[in-house]
């Protein structure tokens, strides 16, 4: 843990994008392919997604602390939900979580003078389409546009992180400022 807490930027985004995908892959594995190992893809999909929340707070920190926090609080209450498979009166609560993750990350990116804007307002969209999920009648007349444009945002963001991973320089440069 101390050799990742001391890792790059740019590393530490290069494995959030890396631990996202193999745990997106995961979950379909788990969910589409082999059902008999179903909870144990879940469990495996969630903790990636808990370690990608984790690594994201380091990368978003100097932007602003205290969003960053939140919007790792969020999405860990939203993977534990999702690992309890809690749904109540029917509000897909993960993914509602998910959205609202999403958009603060966005905001974090669009803030950040070390990845590129265009990709916040992609996190934002995906949080938006996310955020459908709030109404279940509402996600059912717009499924699945709105499920595969929060996918596609989504991946888009993490596979930037993946191959490009953050400009470390710009990212030392606004850690190095005043925290906020």
């Amino acid at each position: 843990m101390k050799r990742i807490a001391e890792a790059s930027p740019r590393l530490k985004a290069r494995m959030a994008g890396a631990l996202y995908l193999f745990s997106v892959l995961t979950a379909v594995f788990g969910e589409f392919f082999v059902r008999r190992l179903e909870i144990a893809a879940d469990l495996i999909a969630v903790s990636g997604m808990a370690v990608v929340t984790l690594l994201l707070y380091g990368i978003f920190k100097p932007v602003n602390r205290g969003l960053s926090l939140l919007a790792a609080s969020i999405n860990l209450v939203g993977l534990t939900c999702g690992a309890l498979r809690w749904n109540p009166r029917g509000v897909d609560l993960p993914v509602v979580l998910n959205g609202f993750s999403c958009l603060l990350i966005g905001y974090l990116i669009f803030r950040s003078a070390f990845l590129p804007r265009i990709l916040g307002a992609l996190k934002v969209l995906a949080g938006l389409c996310w955020l459908t999920y709030l109404s279940p009648p509402l996600v059912n007349h717009l499924s699945p546009y709105n499920l595969a444009s929060a996918i596609l945002a989504e991946a888009a963001v993490f596979l930037w992180l993946l191959v490009m991973g953050v400009n470390k320089q710009r990212w030392k440069e606004q850690a190095s400022r005043p925290a906020t």
